[in-house]
């Protein structure tokens, strides 16, 4: 398989505004990764651009479990943005800190939670898709191939990232490196070729974003020692 066959090819079925959308929620999702590296608050307003424009082209394609961590990042993207206005002293940008044991329990309980919800969707997948009617739809899992079990858990990898930057804590880019690196193969499987580009430089920014915040971390650690 060529690189035409991975991100051109796909695209031929697609109109120009599923296209158009496309590209325009890849770019203000990096834009929101960018403002996230920085700790500065615009993260928020970009993300929340971005993660509404693919809860619209994912129920479209039926991808119940991105669509739904779309809709949750839109949820989390207004706490996150008013904790940490409430936070910060210039209202921009805002300082971070390594999550405390506690955080990290109830992180563990959030990914539970969120792998169980999204496979009890998948679960009833058959009904939603024949536009919630029994007839002729038969529940459970066995539809469900590699890409949809990887994107479960990618959701649920994404929710805990997610609510660990909301709470400013350094340990969400370690989620978000995970889950951009099983979602590149996952979204060329998919035919979202550019999304798939977005991801690998997701990746690329989530490694910087991690380095970033430690050191950020650290130069303020010291400067109160």
């Amino acid at each position: 398989m060529n690189l035409y066959d991975l991100f051109v090819r796909p695209y031929e079925s697609y109109t120009s505004l599923q296209i158009l959308l496309e590209a325009s929620g890849a770019v203000f999702g990096i834009l929101s990764v960018y403002f996230s590296i920085k700790k500065n608050i615009w993260v928020y307003p970009t993300g929340i651009i971005s993660t509404l424009i693919y809860v619209y082209i994912l129920f479209n394609f039926g991808l119940l479990g991105d669509c739904m961590i779309n809709i949750y990042y839109t949820i989390m993207s207004i706490y996150g943005w008013i904790l940490w206005a409430k936070n910060s002293e210039d209202h921009i940008h805002v300082e971070v800190t390594w999550a405390t044991q506690r955080e990290w329990l109830f992180g563990v309980l959030l990914f539970i939670i969120s792998f169980a919800l999204v496979t009890v969707v998948y679960y009833y997948k058959p009904y939603i898709d024949n536009q919630f009617s029994m007839e002729g739809a038969s529940l459970g899992l066995y539809h469900l191939d590699w890409a949809n079990w990887l994107d479960v858990i990618t959701t649920s990898i994404f929710l805990v990232g997610m609510w660990f930057m909301a709470k400013r804590r350094i340990e969400n880019w370690v989620f978000w490196i995970i889950g951009d690196l099983i979602c590149i193969p996952m979204m060329i499987f998919k035919g979202l070729g550019i999304t798939s580009v977005q991801y690998l430089v997701f990746t690329i920014m989530a490694i910087l974003g991690y380095v970033n915040w430690k050191k950020s971390f650290k130069e303020k650690s010291t400067e109160k020692s």
